[in-house]
Order: C-alpha cells, then structure tokens, then sequence
C-alpha cells in the first residue's frame, strides 16, 4: 500500500453487500489493514436482487405530500406498488407515522438537496473499484427512461421533476413516435418518455459486489464469513468484534449489515427507525424482447433491466417484516405488467426460463440512509439505511465511511444522515 499519511488501523466492516464491499475497498486504499464480515455469501441479500441501476436522478423520497390519503389503499391492495401486510402494521406503525411526517413539502425539498451529492455521477463514483478489479464490463452509462402511459400520469409526478429541476438533474421528455422510436421494444400505450442520460446500470448487482469483494481479498483485504453477536468496548474504546467464530480484534468498525443494521446501532446508543422493505424480481433467461436501457413503468412502479442473464423486472414495496413468507403473487404480478410494457414477451415461460426472487431493502422513514459515527464509540461508522438507492450510493458511501474512519471531512455534508437526527 502506498503511504496515505493515515494512522494505520484494523477495521471490521460488517455486510458483504454493495456498501459493506465499497466502504472496505476504500479502506483498504487507504492502507487499514481490512476484514470484511459476511454471515452468508458476498452480495447475496438486496444486493443479489437490485434493478441494478446508478442513478442520479433517484433523489426523489418515496413519501411526498399526499401520502397520508394513499395508506388506506395500501392496506386493501396485497399486489399495489406498496402495501402493508395488515398484521404487521402495529409493528409498522411508529415507522409509518415517520414517513407520514417526512412528506412535508420542506422535509421532501431538503431530503432530494441532501440525496443529491450522494448520488452525483453514481457511475462515476464506481470506476476507481470498478477498474481496479478489471468489471469494466459490468457497468454502463447507457441512460435511464421512465414512461407513462398518459398526460395525467406524467403531471402526477410533477413534484419530482421540479425537484430534480432544483437539484440540477437534467432529462428530455420525449413524445409519442419520438419514444417509440428510440425504445422500440415498448408498447404504444405509452405516450411520454423522460430520459435522463447520465444515469447508468450495472448489468449483473452480484457478480458485481463478488468481483469487487475478490479484488478487495487480492490487495490484502480479509474475507470471513461469520454471524456478528456484538461488539466489545472499554468505555469509548472498540476493543473488537464478538463472532459465532470467536473475537476479531479491531479498533475501528463499520456497520453496513443492511436490514439487519438496527440492532448493531441500538447496542451502540443509537436507536433508529429503520424498517425492511421487501421487494421483488422475476428474470426472463433469453427474452424475446430486451429494451437498450432501464425503463420504469413510473405508474405502476418497477424498473425493467437489462441483465447479463435476461430482462429483470424488479421493484413495487411490501411492508411485512422479516419473517413472514414470500408473497409470490407479487413476483408474478410484475410479469403481467412487464407483459404491459413489453407486447413481444410470450405469454407463458416455462420454469427453466424463469425466476423469482425476493429480499429485504433496509428502509428508513425519511428515506435517508444513516451514515455517520455511533454514539457511543465514534471509531464505529453507520451505513445502512439506503432504501432504493443502495447500490447507487455504494460508492460515495463508501468514501465518506473511509474518510470518517481516517478524521478527513467527507465529500458531502453527512449531517443530513446522522443516526441522532430522529
């Protein structure tokens, strides 16, 4: 390593996703001798089943003004873009009324100004991890295209162009013929295109963090895979990390474990709101149509990509804990609407062309992730909490962690994201 004029420290970076591995790459460049812990297989929880994009243009929180009216229709739609299971809303509750609260007209303008760095130029923010591990081939910056079906469905969302206006996004509306023929793989039923350029995506979210994960272990960084139980301190002082393994020595640690990061923050003195959100893909392998780009149904919610391994259909909200089993009905549901958007795919899929996946988004109710020093042992840092935005963010999330551990200034102002701010 070269000499980075940092005090050389042993970290424990706990989560093998997208964050988790970026936050231990950028470590490691700054000479800390790195272990990265992951309980099961690097890039295999949201990371494994992402829509796969790199977005700047996704500062827009997902509670706006307006909110409140809708919950009553997430709780009687079980396949609507977000529901609520009806037994886990006692539980929801408190995280609810967060979200109800977040949007306000001023939370969501400062929310999308406080996103905005975050995730400028998300592709971008990848290329040093992304060349150093020789995936060039795995990203791209082909672009992004939400459409919509009708005039009326695109001044609903005029809030989040105004918004993206403010924050400097830019993006072409195009129209009738003009999208069909830019993007001819949709069906005509939808009139207006909104293009942002300077969006990317990645062409395979897994095989992305596991070639990331093996450059990281190449340059002398350290893979175990082992259940974290806690932390041992003295006082301020992290003295190590306890594991079903055993301890790992380490006097600076990172928690990005995702969904699973609540518990890690309240031993810590830092009891935040975060909740799963549950989402869902299906993949088609050799699709008879595939668009050029991602494209979001912005009406019915969910983003078609595509992949390496076919077209991924992946998005829509369920709110029902960890723990209750997958509803496959909404996997299902986003074939009839990719059938929609898409009038060349068949009409059935027999099984070995076609998969299900759901896994759980770590959501927070402003839809701001936690990024940021633990209350009681400023050696730890936060970064979980990225609700859609996870792998868009890794990367500057990963830099800002490296840059708190190390005592430089981050790139962007991280007091929007501390973990006391509820």
């Amino acid at each position: 390593m070269a000499d980075t004029g940092i005090s050389r420290r042993t970290v424990a970076v706990i989560g093998g996703g997208a964050i988790g591995v970026a936050a231990a790459s950028f470590l490691l460049r700054d000479g800390h001798d790195v272990v990265l812990i992951e309980r099961g297989g690097i890039g295999e929880g949201a990371s494994f089943g992402n829509a796969g994009c790199l977005n700047p243009s996704s500062i827009v929180p997902m509670s706006t003004p307006g909110t409140l009216a809708k919950v009553p229709g997430y709780l009687l739609d079980p396949l609507g873009p977000l529901s609520i299971k009806w037994s886990y809303l006692p539980t929801l509750a408190p995280w609810l009324i967060r979200f109800v609260q977040a949007g306000r007209l001023d939370k969501v303008e400062a929310q999308a100004r406080a996103l905005r760095p975050m995730l400028d130029d998300s592709y971008g923010a990848w290329l040093p991890l992304v060349r150093n591990a020789g995936a060039d081939d795995l990203i791209h910056r082909h672009g992004h295209l939400a459409v919509y079906r009708s005039q009326a469905d695109f001044d609903g969302d005029a809030l989040g162009y105004r918004l993206r206006r403010d924050n400097g996004i830019a993006y072409e509306v195009l129209r009738d013929d003009e999208l069909w023929q830019f993007e001819p793989s949709i069906s005509h039923d939808y009139k207006i295109g909104v293009l942002f350029q300077q969006n990317g995506h990645t062409v395979n979210p897994n095989r992305l963090v596991r070639t990331l994960a093996e450059a990281f272990e190449r340059d002398g960084g350290r893979l175990l895979r082992a259940e974290v139980r806690g932390f041992v301190r003295e006082g301020a002082t992290l003295k190590g990390i306890e594991t079903d393994g055993g301890l790992v020595a380490a006097d600076a640690a990172v928690v990005a474990a995702g969904a699973h990061s609540k518990k890690f923050a309240a031993s810590l003195g830092d009891n935040v709101p975060l909740d799963t959100e549950r989402g869902y893909h299906v993949l088609i392998r050799d699709p008879e149509t595939l668009p050029r780009l991602p494209i979001l149904d912005a009406s019915a919610k969910f983003v078609s990509t595509p992949m390496e391994t076919g077209l991924r259909m992946a998005g829509t909200v369920e709110f029902a804990g960890l723990d209750a089993p997958p509803n496959w009905q909404r996997a299902d549901y986003l074939l009839t609407l990719g059938r929609r958007l898409f009038p060349g795919l068949a009409a059935n899929y027999p099984q070995e062309r076609y998969t299900r996946w759901m896994g759980f988004r770590p959501s927070m109710p402003d839809s701001l992730p936690v990024i940021g020093r633990a209350s009681l042992c400023p050696h730890v840092a936060y970064a979980f909490g990225h609700g859609h935005v996870g792998l868009a963010a890794a990367a500057r999330t990963g830099q800002a962690v490296a840059d708190l551990i190390a005592g430089r200034p981050p790139a962007f102002d991280l007091a929007p994201f501390a973990p006391t701010r509820f």
